[in-house]
């Protein structure tokens, strides 16, 4: 038995335990065991019975206000399982402050972990929350309205609709998002070529409609992955990423970031992939593998969700996972998703990716990368491998289409593509 996130072990009843009833009342639930050294050794509790009433009361008395909380014995050992719900009712504070797990230790949260606790115990988001700013103009959602829905009359009465104007008439910081100029952060975007030291385009969009953010940030997709391929006589347009892929992640990254934080969306876009990094993490109550299988979306941002989702550019109950994966679905390389406690990053693979060698094969193409047209039986000379080796590694270069046959029989040779 080990440390983790959710669970913690103690060798005796002490009140360092109390930081991590907040923690898990706050986050998520957890388990602290008694009686089991960190080493995993048992020893017991002497007394348990008396030791969980202890326990009780010291939760009963520290912990504001009182979590869910219960305590099993196993009377073999004597070990002591206390086991906290995540609650409602939130902030959880000891001694006047609240605390969350980080990795196998308890740490303080800091403001704007404390102000979000805070929404989240009224039942609250930050979107949400009125402002105090009442010149907004929403030409850029209205357009948008037009074109998609066909509403031509656009009024203070279709914001209110839309969850943008609370009910004592003041805007939200939802409305703020989706106003044409505001305060907000917004998407950086940058393009590499060969080398990271070669920049081919670099962008913030900030400051704008999340709406015009995305569109935006899809002009500049289409500019460097939007290509001509010819087919024959003719000329054909193809994705080099698959746009849906791009939209959704874009579109998701709005949705499901945090707007408390001063950091900008990430895109970071590269001749074989592109990569969107989301600030915040995941919300509270989603766990990653909820999230990777697509099967429950706990929504950050209820009111931007809700517009996109009118417009056609989300899903309402989905976290656009398996849209994404969906996309990717004749595809060699699949789409890599990776969460990180304050960001969700998304990796986009492009068709033209292609497969990764092994040493051994690329050592053979290594020997053909020069404009080399040599057999098996060079390469075998020039590698030190066997014939037959030589020849299933090349074999496996073909099908990843690294290499080429030239001829047959014993006048076979081979070239790099």
């Amino acid at each position: 038995m080990k440390e983790s996130k959710t669970l913690e072990l103690k060798e005796i009843v002490s009140n360092t335990f109390l930081k991590t009833v907040s923690a898990y009342a706050n986050f998520n639930t957890g388990k602290i065991v008694f009686g089991i050294k960190d080493s995993g050794e048992i020893v017991g509790i002497e007394k348990p019975e008396t030791a969980c009433l202890d326990i009780e009361n010291k939760i009963n008395d520290s912990i504001k206000p009182k979590p869910d909380f219960t305590l099993n014995i196993d009377k073999k050992t004597g070990v002591i399982t206390l086991l906290v719900k995540e609650g409602m009712f939130k902030p959880y504070l000891y001694k006047g402050k609240a605390y969350r797990r980080s990795d196998t230790s308890t740490v303080e949260v800091d403001q704007i972990e404390l102000k979000r606790l805070i929404l989240l115990g009224e039942n609250l988001y930050f979107e949400e929350l009125p402002i105090d700013d009442e010149d907004l103009s929403f030409n850029y959602l209205f357009k948008e309205l037009e074109e998609k829905l066909s509403i031509k009359d656009c009024t203070k009465d279709v914001l209110k609709t839309l969850g943008l104007i609370s009910n004592d008439n003041k805007y939200n910081n939802a409305a703020a998002l989706l106003s044409d100029k505001n305060k907000f952060p917004g998407i950086d975007i940058i393009k590499f070529g060969a080398t990271i030291n070669d920049i081919l385009y670099r962008s913030t969009i900030s400051n704008v409609s999340v709406l015009e953010q995305l569109n935006d940030a899809e002009k500049v997709f289409r500019n460097y992955y939007l290509v001509e391929e010819i087919k024959g006589m003719k000329r054909e347009k193809k994705f080099l990423i698959p746009l849906e892929a791009f939209r959704e992640t874009v579109a998701n990254a709005l949705v499901h970031r945090t707007w408390d934080v001063i950091s900008n969306i990430r895109i970071a876009m590269y001749d074989d992939r592109i990569e969107v990094y989301s600030p915040g993490g995941l919300p509270a109550g989603l766990s990653k593998e909820e999230y990777l299988n697509g099967f429950i979306s706990t929504l950050r941002n209820p009111i931007i969700a809700n517009v996109f989702f009118r417009l056609g550019i989300i899903e309402k109950f989905g976290t656009g996972i398996l849209r994404i994966k969906e996309s990717y679905r004749e595809i060699t390389h699949k789409p890599i998703f990776e969460v990180q406690e304050n960001s969700v990053i998304t990796i986009l693979p492009s068709v033209t990716k292609r497969p990764i060698l092994t040493v051994d094969e690329q050592e053979v193409l290594n020997h053909l990368s020069s404009g080399m047209i040599l057999a098996s039986s060079e390469l075998s000379t020039y590698t030190g491998f066997g014939k037959d080796k030589v020849v299933n590694l090349l074999n496996n270069l073909i099908e990843k289409q690294y290499v080429e046959k030239l001829g047959a029989g014993r006048g076979t040779k081979y070239k790099s593509i």
